[in-house]
């Protein structure tokens, strides 16, 4: 699903723009999709026309950028202070040094197939550590419909309007402001404590954090895991999104080692270690062979059971 917006034209600075010739396909979609969290995500959206709507706080101040792809360029026009660290930053989003030469598919033909079909898709690289760190840990234990609705609240509640034409859109809420939300609005927000304290915990070091962006990748993984409350599938899910990391697993998903035994071995179930032992012969690559995976029309395993019914907190 997506999303027309009416552009009120209510922009407090006039914005900059940029045209970044890539030279190459870029799919939009395919490779941002990850950053929403939901079609109501109020930091990210992508709109009926394709336009990849994002708003966050940058080093530099508040931004809200809109990408849009034609053929082998991407369109950029941003607003806010921090508009032109968003449109020096395009092409290391978009994923410019993602390079998937390498990855050897020819035990894999499918989604070799798969690759060939969808050549403008790239992991991307933000470059905001707390911006992907936050929902992540919201996303912890609790269903995506739980999460996302989590998600929307605290940017509605605690968030700011980003700048730019689109109303709706808002910043996520700064370390410092969440470091102040009530344990009881948490829980209005259907947060439990659990979640509560790693927010905080991460909050309270979020500058140390925002340094992952100058250390290699699986440093930066591992500093995401001396934060209290972030474990490896959060820290997987922070650096698949905020630095692009190529060999990022998320170990410890509910449905993914499922999919990946699924789809490698015709297995109905499967575990993590499972999962890790059959994505060795791409290491330093697994993530992109667990997006092929994703992406694939049979990506799905068996379901058996009943369905999760989800807790609200809110309720207790």
């Amino acid at each position: 699903m997506t999303r027309r917006f009416a552009y009120t034209g209510d922009v407090t600075q006039p914005p900059r723009e940029r045209i970044w010739h890539a030279g190459r396909p870029v799919d939009l979609r395919r490779t941002l999709g990850g950053l929403l969290r939901g079609t109501g995500d109020p930091a990210h959206q992508l709109d009926s026309r394709g336009t990849f709507w994002w708003a966050c706080a940058t080093p530099i101040g508040d931004a809200t950028i809109a990408l849009r792809a034609n053929q082998g360029s991407v369109s950029a026009t941003a607003w806010g202070e921090g508009a032109d660290w968003m449109l020096d930053r395009v092409p290391t989003v978009l994923g410019e040094s993602d390079d998937w030469s390498g990855l050897d598919l020819t035990d894999l033909p499918h989604l070799g197939d798969l690759l060939r079909h969808h050549p403008g898709m790239r992991l991307p690289s933000t470059g905001r550590i707390f911006d992907s760190l936050v929902p992540a840990i919201l996303e912890q234990r609790v269903t995506g419909n739980e999460a996302r609705r989590s998600w929307r609240q605290l940017l509605f509640r605690y968030g700011t309007p980003a700048p730019g034409p689109v109303p709706g859109m808002r910043l996520a809420p700064t370390p410092r402001v969440l470091l102040q939300i009530p344990t009881w609005d948490w829980h209005r927000l259907g947060v439990d404590g659990q979640r509560q304290r790693a927010v905080r915990a991460a909050a309270t070091v979020a500058n140390r954090l925002e340094e992952c962006t100058e250390l290699s990748r699986d440093d930066a993984m591992k500093r995401l895991q001396v934060v209290p409350g972030i474990g490896m599938w959060t820290a997987a899910e922070t650096a698949q999104r905020a630095l692009g990391h190529p060999d990022a697993v998320s170990v410890g998903d509910f449905h993914l080692a499922n999919v990946v035994v699924h789809h490698l071995t015709g297995a109905a179930r499967g575990t993590d270690e499972e999962m890790l032992e059959l994505l060795q012969p791409w290491s330093g690559q697994r993530q992109r062979i667990v997006r092929l995976i994703e992406m694939s029309p049979a990506a799905g395993p068996p379901k058996f059971g009943p369905r999760y019914s989800p807790l609200d907190i809110r309720a207790m």
